[in-house]
């Protein structure tokens, strides 16, 4: 994994701080308990990978590795038809935040993976809108106004929310 022993543990403690973070921010952005655990493991993986390269912001590096990799597989499950399985009865696990209700994550997924990213980077996450330019690579002229369309949207989708959740981009 690491080349030293003081990189692989610093590394284990990176895993050991970071993780319940990054596993709500991966949930918040798939709205699947099974893909967030398979997106956070293939973050963890890509940080171990290149842990000599990003000394000083791994949580960055994972948060954008989670941020695009969660867009690539979007992708590719679209050009592909879903399969319903009848016969599978997963029950759905609960968030790790409480306060996060249910409604949050069906409007969430209802938006489009960018949208839905800056959101949970922005708000869940609370990053400003410079780090989340950073983590996403776009401009933060580009995550004002991706955030304030994904405001609109879930005003759209889930009016019952509650206005405070939905009103931070008026």
């Amino acid at each position: 994994m690491c080349s030293s022993d003081l990189d692989e543990a610093a590394y284990e403690e990176f895993v050991r701080a970071c993780t319940p973070s990054l596993a709500r921010t991966a949930y918040l952005l798939t709205g699947d308990t099974h893909l967030a655990e398979d997106l956070l493991q293939h973050a963890l993986i890509q940080v171990a990978r290149h842990w000599e390269r990003i000394h000083g912001r791994p949580e960055a590096y994972a948060r954008r590795i989670l941020a695009t990799q969660n867009i690539s597989w979007w992708r590719s499950r679209r050009r592909r038809p879903e399969v319903a399985l009848e016969t599978w009865h997963d029950k759905p696990q609960p968030a790790e935040d409480p306060s996060l209700g249910l409604d949050v994550v069906a409007a969430l997924a209802r938006l489009t993976p960018r949208q839905r990213a800056v959101l949970v980077l922005r708000y869940a996450d609370d990053l400003t809108e410079g780090q989340v330019a950073e983590v996403l690579g776009i401009r933060p002229g580009t995550v004002k106004s991706v955030a304030r369309q994904a405001a609109a949207r879930m005003r759209e989708v889930a009016p019952e929310l509650d206005p405070a959740l939905v009103e931070e981009n008026r």
